[in-house]
């Protein structure tokens, strides 16, 4: 009987990733993926460490596990992720149910060490940062993702150590994939079917790879995805002010596949706040990218993070943000009330009173999603061009995006998939629009 194999995965695209890599990886030994975690010999947890309370949910899973094989044969237990990374042997000590530990930067060792369980029956704990060996291991096997839109690494780790992120102590310090490797994947990528590819890295735009004496860029690895015809559309994520270099702003003006949505965490509107962040940028570096991108093109929208409630921050320092916010277009944004992260330089800062806080993330938010629901009502009447990426469960819809990655929900067929269609949009909510594909289009994009 085959051997099957569940993976739950918290998170970021990159950890999507990472567990698509994980399943080519283990199976490899046997291992199938199911979608039951009832019926797994081996249950792996792909965890996340950027939120509140991360390391909690990793253990209330596993409790809801040992409820469900109670009176039943107990499955290879596996936590992968930055949690494992974070937390390493302590997680073996504090629960038995967990059999192996390991870091985002030990994935090819996984094959070797489940085997090893399954025949010994000894518990590991594998946090080692193997950047290099990892990927070289991983491009030995096949990307067998065949989603419409598909992630792709070319970037891991980070130097900037913002004093409030725990990347660089989970992910280890900045690595950029070999430029030939990516494009390589990229193709395979296309082959399975793959119209849209996004680009992954913890400092996606700092990417930077020697090989020969030349230097390749995020740019560079752009403009040579933009010759693959079967390749539809580009995007790249998450990116850095401080990395916004102009070879990369102008593949705005020379890329036709390069998405017009930039995604460009910005933290805060306040200087100060910057600087007691560490972000190494200013918010005049910030309105600068912001001109010179619209200048090539004013469809570029943008969209950010939002940390409130930084320690520190002054009633000023919050208007500052709120100002930002004014100026600039956020299309699409994310915004939190700050929560330290253990080992981090502003873990043990006096936090902000949390009344404060929180009235602060309610007025952000509410600026936030009124923009958000100005874009969408603005579309209603017209139509757009959508890639058509799936069905919906209830197989009577279709689901895409578009080129500023707004959900789209409409009537149309099945063959439309992978295909960018044009959808003639009727009605939108705060995230989503909904509409009904143009009849008589037959625009392929295969």
């Amino acid at each position: 009987m085959d051997k099957k194999v569940f993976i739950k995965t918290f998170g970021c695209q990159m950890n999507v990733y990472d567990s698509n890599r994980i399943f080519e990886t283990v199976n490899k030994i046997g291992y199938n993926k199911t979608e039951k975690y009832e019926e797994a010999d081996c249950y792996i947890l792909n965890t996340c460490h950027i939120r509140d309370k991360a390391k909690e949910k990793v253990y209330h899973e596993i409790g809801r596990l040992k409820k469900s094989f109670k009176f039943k044969k107990k499955p290879i237990v596996v936590v992968t992720g930055c949690v494992a990374q974070a937390e390493n042997k302590e997680m073996l000590s504090r629960e038995p149910y967990i059999d192996i530990v390991i870091g985002p930067q030990s994935y090819h060792k996984i094959n070797e060490i489940i085997k090893s369980y399954a025949y010994q029956k000894k518990k590991e704990e594998i946090t080692d940062f193997d950047t290099i060996e990892k990927f070289n291991y991983l491009s030995k096997i096949k990307n067998n993702n065949s989603n419409i839109s598909s992630f792709l690494t070319i970037q891991e780790g980070c130097d900037k150590f913002c004093s409030f992120c725990v990347v660089p102590y989970t992910r280890g310090p900045e690595y950029s994939r070999p430029f030939e490797q990516i494009i390589k994947e990229a193709k395979e990528l296309i082959k399975n079917g793959t119209k849209e590819i996004i680009l992954l890295g913890q400092n996606v735009n700092a990417y930077y790879y020697l090989d020969k004496k030349r230097i390749f860029r995020l740019s560079d690895i752009i403009m040579e995805l933009e010759k693959l015809s079967d390749l539809k559309r580009i995007r790249y994520t998450t990116s850095h002010p401080k990395d916004m270099t102009e070879d990369l702003i102008n593949c705005y003006k020379n890329s036709k596949k390069l998405m017009t949505l930039v995604h460009l965490p910005v933290q805060t509107g306040s200087n100060n706040i910057l600087k007691l962040m560490n972000r190494k940028h200013k918010i005049e570096d910030y309105f600068s990218i912001y001109k010179k991108l619209k200048k090539i093109n004013k469809n570029i929208k943008f969209s950010s993070d939002f940390i409130v409630g930084y320690p520190g921050e002054t009633d000023q320092d919050f208007n500052d943000t709120l100002n930002l916010i004014n100026n600039i277009e956020f299309i699409n944004s994310y915004s939190f009330i700050f929560s330290s992260r253990p080992g981090t330089k502003a873990a043990n800062l006096k936090l902000i009173d949390e009344k404060v806080t929180g009235e602060r993330l309610k007025i952000i938010q509410s600026k936030l999603f009124e923009s958000q629901i100005k874009r969408n009502k603005s579309l209603e009447g017209k139509e757009i061009e959508v890639l058509v990426e799936n069905q919906m469960k209830d197989r009577f819809k279709l689901f895409g995006r578009t080129k500023c990655m707004t959900s789209v929900i409409f009537e149309g067929e099945k063959k439309n998939i992978g295909n960018i269609v044009k959808v003639k949009i009727n009605g939108s909510n705060q995230n989503s629009l909904f509409g009904k594909i143009k009849l008589n289009q037959d625009k392929k994009v295969a």
